[in-house]
Formats: C-alpha cells, sequence, structure tokens
C-alpha cells in the first residue's frame, strides 16, 4: 500500500471518528476504519476492565461469524486467556519498549515452548474461518485502554511487519478519536445532570419532554409527569445551614430515583432549587400516580424537611389535548400547587375532579404562551 494512500486512510479515520456523535458511533467508525485501511474483512474494538480482569468487545463490524453481534452485550474474555498480552503489552512496554502492534495467523507455531500450546487468538482465528489478524494496543493517557483488532479471511494474503506498523499509527488515531469522544460524552453528560443530585437537570427534561409529546401526538403513547417541591428547605437552610439543606436535597433526590424505578424507564430529576419531577413515558397513569403517592410517603419519612407536595398530569387523563410540553407542565405545575396549598400527603392528579376540574381550569387559565413558571399560580388557587 502506497504512502499516499495509507494517509489518506489515517485522514479518512480521523475524519470518521471526529463526525461520530455519541460513543457507540465512534467506537464504530474507528473499527470501519481501521478495517478499510488495513484491508480486512472484520475488525473489532475492545476495551480493558481492569476491576474485572477482562477485554470486554465493544464493536465488530465487517463480516461477522456465527455468535458475533454489531454491538454484543456480553462478548467479554478473561486476561488470563491472553498470555500474549503479557509478552507483547506488559513485558516489552515496560522494558523501555513502545506498544506496538504484532500479527497472529492461523498456522501460527505453538508458543512459551509448550507442546500443543495455541493462543487463544490463533483458536479463535481457526474456528472462524480467518487467516490472520493483527493486534493493535490502544493508550490513553499511558495507561493500555483497550485494542483494535483487524482479520483477513483464510486465503487471503496474510498480515505481515508493515501492517503492525501501520495498525501502531492508527491506533494511536484511534485513541485520539476516543479520547475526543469521551471529552464529549462528558460534556454532554455535564450539560444535563444536576450537580448536587446527580439527577437530570431541567435541560434534560426539556429535551426528553418534547419528544415524548411528538409519541405521544403521533402514535398516541402514553407521557406522564409529576412534578414536586420539597417542602421546608428554606427552613432547614435557614436554622441549619445550607450543607444540611444540601443533604436534604440529596436524600430526596435518592428517594426521587428509588420512585423513578417503579417505572420503567422514568427519567428523575432536579428542575432547580427545591423543585423536582418523574418524567415517565409509557406505563399507565395509575401506576405513576401510585409511585407518586410511594414518593409522598417516604418523603414525609424523611428526618429532615416537611415531606413534599406533589403534582401529576397524564395525557392518559381527561385533560384535554395535549398539543405541547407546556401544556402538559403547566398541568403538573398547578396540580403540585393544589396539593401545597391543601397541604396534602397525596399527589394531586389533573383531570380527575371531574369536568370541571379546578386544576384544569387553573392551568388553561395561564396566558397562552407564558412559561410554566410555578409563580404564575399564586392567587389563583380556589
Amino acid at each position: 500500500m502506497g504512502e499516499d494512500i495509507r494517509l489518506a486512510a489515517v485522514v479518512a479515520l480521523a475524519q470518521g471518528m471526529a463526525a461520530a456523535h455519541g460513543s457507540r458511533e465512534a467506537w464504530r467508525a474507528a473499527a470501519a476504519g481501521a478495517c478499510r485501511a488495513l484491508g480486512g474483512s472484520f475488525a473489532a474494538l475492545s476495551v480493558w476492565e481492569r476491576e474485572l480482569g477482562r477485554l470486554r468487545v465493544l464493536v465488530n463490524v465487517g463480516e461477522l461469524a456465527a455468535g458475533e453481534e454489531e454491538f454484543p452485550d456480553g462478548e467479554a474474555y478473561p486476561v488470563h486467556q491472553f498470555p500474549e498480552i503479557t509478552e507483547f503489552l506488559h513485558e516489552r512496554w515496560a522494558g523501555g519498549g513502545e506498544p506496538n502492534a504484532w500479527v497472529e495467523t492461523a498456522e501460527g507455531p505453538a508458543a512459551g515452548g509448550r507442546p500443543g500450546y495455541v493462543h487463544q487468538r490463533v483458536a479463535a482465528l481457526r474456528r472462524r474461518g480467518r487467516g490472520s489478524c493483527v493486534v493493535a494496543p490502544i493508550v490513553l493517557n499511558g495507561r493500555a485502554w483497550g485494542e483494535l483488532y483487524v482479520a483477513r479471511p483464510a486465503g487471503a494474503p496474510v498480515f505481515g511487519r508493515e501492517d503492525a506498523d501501520f495498525a501502531t499509527v492508527l491506533a494511536s488515531v484511534v485513541a485520539a478519536g476516543i479520547a475526543q469522544a469521551e471529552r464529549l460524552e462528558e460534556a454532554r453528560r455535564l450539560a444535563f445532570t444536576d450537580a448536587l443530585t446527580g439527577l437530570a437537570n431541567r435541560r434534560a427534561v426539556d429535551a426528553r419532554l418534547d419528544e415524548a409529546v411528538d409519541r405521544h401526538k403521533r402514535d398516541g403513547v402514553v407521557v406522564s409527569l409529576v412534578v414536586c417541591d420539597l417542602n421546608g428547605l428554606k427552613r432547614v437552610n435557614d436554622t441549619r445551614g445550607h450543607a444540611v439543606g444540601d443533604r436534604l436535597l440529596e436524600r430526596f433526590g435518592s428517594v426521587l430515583s428509588l420512585c423513578g424505578a417503579m417505572l420503567p424507564g422514568a427519567l428523575a430529576a432536579r428542575l432547580g432549587g427545591d423543585e423536582f419531577c418523574l418524567l415517565a413515558v409509557g406505563p399507565p397513569a395509575d401506576d405513576v400516580v401510585r409511585a407518586a403517592g410511594e414518593l409522598c410517603r417516604r418523603a414525609g419519612e424523611l428526618e429532615l424537611g416537611e415531606g413534599v407536595a406533589c403534582g401529576v398530569a397524564s395525557t392518559a387523563d381527561p385533560i384535554g389535548p395535549v398539543q405541547s410540553a407546556r401544556r402538559l407542565f403547566r398541568l403538573a405545575d398547578a396540580a403540585q400547587y393544589r396539593a401545597k396549598a391543601e397541604r396534602a400527603v397525596k399527589p394531586v392528579v389533573a383531570g380527575r375532579a371531574g369536568p370541571d376540574d379546578p386544576v384544569v381550569r387553573l392551568a388553561d387559565a395561564a396566558p397562552s404562551g407564558e412559561t410554566p413558571e410555578r409563580r404564575q399560580f399564586r392567587g389563583r388557587l380556589p
């Protein structure tokens, strides 16, 4: 392969990873780009999980053998099955060398001087009808992160030393791409996470709720929102300090997560200050009301605070058409304010007080287009 062709392959690999959205796309782009660059028929990207002592496959691309999946859930191999890792990665690297790639062939000789011993990789090549592979360690921040594996079918030209050297270069490009993908992933996570509680934040709720309401309008899926106001936080902050108030917020966040687990796929979030919510897409409205009731019960048992006021709004209840996320939020917010005004120990559910439900009237009395700020309901409660 000419230098210009290899340079173009490196550039294409880097561009493919840079254009990926999320880690999974980046993994696929890395494996696919390396497979093309090395003229392989199959490639895999794997990560070393040190705490579990195993190599876990993240993605397989190309001509998959029986039992191989593109994004496998449980394809992992114990480190002790790969003594060549010690030889090629740890021993040579620790001795001052570089973590270079190496080649295995299906006709590989016995290793380690033990008659009949065959590397696990060699056995795998034979089992899957492949003739050779090149294995390149991926190094991030001076530590082995994982490996890039590219194979050719039986009968195809066997990888040589020049291919291994090129694979080492490709692994460096992949490492840079993975580092960038992980930085972006972390930035996205922080952008949609509440720093104190570790729950989702308002930005995450807005994005998820918009998608959910679109699904409701398109497919009729049930969307339910529980809005909570943690009672007594100001008193705790004023009398015992903000550190204790933060502890109350953290504990309630844990209770919210626990109750949210009763609803498959529910999103637990802190909207800001003493406001929290649960967003459930799919579960029946009655299940959501039960989870909200359990939340009220558990919040009332917390050592700190004075319980919680909960309002529920679900598209499965008689609340009228829900054409926007804003209206569902306004309904749940109004229900929560009614719960707070009544000092209710159970959730108030929009639409369940009859055809002239005061919560629905209260929510729909808000000026059209107004952002559903909680303060808009003050003075309007019956």
